[in-house]
């Protein structure tokens, strides 16, 4: 982790202040909102008090699903949006809007059976398709138990607990179901709202996790930041390249490392069941958007001076709660797309 977080430092410092506001107490008069996805916002949280504690400025997020947030964006009742399920570059263009990627995190399985432990339940990409989809109902079943076979494993009916809000975890993480099972594919699908198979909904990346705490054979899915905290039993998972690996942020790193961001329109990238031996299966990027059109400059010159804060003196922090921070090479590419289209900043700092 230390190295990581050396890493992030360098990247910040390469990547510099390129945009700022010009007038601090200018900033401090104006209040920004935002609102959008669950799976940051743990991070969020903490960026926006060590923000308003360094400039004043006080910027607001509602953690109310990827869905959620894209139609706020969208009806312009917040300043910007957040969604783990990118649009496309056709979508922003109708919209009049960018985006760009703020984070990249793990999504990991989590489960409440008594006696596993956080990382001893190992599920390959066949069985945890079939678990969501219903197929296998108990976790005595056989092809569980060939993958675990040093854990006594109980008799105990399996409860599914999704999404039921439309989410961007969940687009997340029937992106990877559709990958590595077909018949998921030809069913349920990709989306951040789906007609689930079998199973509960809860609200959010909280009400998932609070749902599988409270059922005993419960699976669900959430942000490893909210699984973490809570000490809840994260599964292993079987990646592209048949090796069993756990969900850290090395291994979040391993699977956007071969992500081809010169390559991706709007900054769309999905990186879920990528290749690599240390790839974690189910890794995100979370983004934001807001609109070309900014004509309050005072909210305009914060919000972004906000947002280059994020990449730069918010970095370290990510790194601490096992988020995965955006490439400086990327951040540079971003920055010039704010020059482009929303307009030239002043570089104060």
């Amino acid at each position: 982790m230390k190295n990581v977080v050396k890493g992030m430092m360098a990247a910040a410092v390469a990547v510099g202040s390129v945009f700022s506001a010009s007038n601090d107490t200018q900033a401090a008069d104006v209040t920004i909102n935002g609102a959008g996805a669950s799976f940051p916002a743990p991070v969020y949280r903490k960026w926006l008090y060590l923000h308003k504690q360094e400039t004043g400025t006080t910027i607001n997020y509602q953690s109310v699903g990827s869905g959620a947030g894209i139609r706020q964006i969208s009806a312009k009742t917040v300043d910007f949006g957040a969604s783990d399920a990118p649009l496309t570059l056709e979508d922003l263009n109708k919209k009049g809007m960018i985006q760009f990627p703020m984070l990249m995190g793990g999504i990991v399985p989590v489960v409440n059976i008594p006696g596993i432990k956080p990382g001893e339940l190992v599920l390959s990409p066949t069985v945890i398709a079939d678990i969501f989809l219903g197929k296998i109902k108990n976790w005595s079943n056989e092809q569980i138990a060939q993958l675990n076979p040093s854990l006594k494993l109980p008799s105990k009916k399996i409860t599914i607990v999704h999404r039921s809000d439309g989410s961007g975890t969940s687009w997340i993480f029937t992106n990877y179901l559709s990958k590595v099972s077909q018949e998921w594919a030809d069913g349920p699908g990709c989306g951040k709202a789906i007609r689930w198979p079998v199973g509960i909904g809860g609200q959010k990346n909280p009400g998932v996790a609070n749902n599988v705490m409270k059922v005993k054979g419960a699976i669900g899915y959430v942000e490893y930041t909210y699984a973490s905290e809570a000490n809840m039993s994260y599964v292993a998972l079987i990646n592209k390249d048949g090796k069993t690996v756990q969900p850290r942020i090395e291994t979040f790193q391993a699977a956007g490392a071969n992500a081809d961001w010169n390559n991706a329109p709007g900054f769309y990238m999905v990186l879920t069941d990528q290749v690599g031996e240390q790839s974690w299966p189910i890794t995100g990027v979370t983004y934001i958007l807001v609109y070309k059109d900014q004509p309050n400059m005072a909210k305009k010159t914060a919000m972004f001076e906000y947002f280059n804060w994020c990449y730069t003196k918010g970095s370290i922090t990510a790194a601490e709660m096992n988020y995965v921070g955006i490439p400086a090479s990327v951040v540079r590419a971003v920055k010039s797309k704010w020059q482009s289209e929303i307009g030239q900043f002043t570089a104060a700092r």
